[in-house]
């Protein structure tokens, strides 16, 4: 697949405005990237922008923190699901899993994966590496496996680091070829993102994506 193909077009600052919605999916549409990743107040304006095109729109769930109650995050993806999101990228109750309350985590993984297999869309589950011991990033792993969802992702770009090499072999080995590894996290550059795809990641989140198709070195911060 071509670069483009597993790139998540990202925009979630909190200060985007309409014409960053509609810049970044016009974008998308013209580069061919797999999806648009916007906060959920922008979802159904990005779906309406991408209808018709291969290029999807993704939302994120429990952002950045993963602490809002579970039946918050369930509802909160069902509504951007019902607005035009096929894909979930949600935010692991961190502390909880810090806590090695493991029950807790999956339950809380389980909600919003059966909400997003419920629409036919793609869970993502973020676990926040930087925050994590190796040993918890591989628990994580196993819990994410275990609720059937489609992906465990590295980071927000939120927190006090991104996406590492070291970090994406240690997620692929963890989930093995099952599903899929997404590298998010200050990856500005080409060279950054082969090397993420080459330990194992098979989407990678980015505001850079021009620029990385480009191959141009940028100092966005996500």
């Amino acid at each position: 697949m071509l670069l483009a193909g597993l790139i998540d077009h990202t925009w979630l600052k909190p200060e985007a405005t309409k014409a960053d919605i509609t810049r970044v999916c016009h974008e998308a549409r013209a580069h061919g990237f797999a999806a648009v990743c916007v906060n959920p107040v922008w979802v159904s304006y990005a779906a309406q922008i991408l209808t018709g095109c291969h290029t999807v729109v993704c939302t994120v769930i429990g952002f950045p923190l993963g602490a809002t109650t579970t039946k918050v995050k369930a509802y909160e993806a069902q509504q951007a699901l019902e607005n035009g999101a096929r894909e979930i990228d949600m935010v692991i109750a961190i502390g909880k899993l810090k806590d090695q309350d493991f029950s807790f985590v999956e339950t809380d993984i389980q909600a919003v994966v059966n909400v997003t297999h419920q629409y036919r869309a793609l869970c993502k589950v973020i676990i926040e590496t930087a925050l994590l011991t190796d040993e918890e990033k591989v628990q994580a792993c196993k819990i994410i496996q275990s609720t059937g969802a489609d992906f465990v992702k590295t980071s927000t770009g939120f927190s006090q680091g991104g996406a590492t090499v070291s970090d994406v072999i240690l997620l692929r080995r963890s989930v093995g070829e099952a599903i899929g590894v997404k590298a998010a996290g200050g990856i500005r550059s080409r060279e950054i993102a082969e090397q993420l795809i080459a330990a194992g990641a098979t989407r990678i989140g980015t505001s850079n994506g021009i620029a990385i198709l480009q191959d141009t070195k940028v100092s966005s911060t996500y």
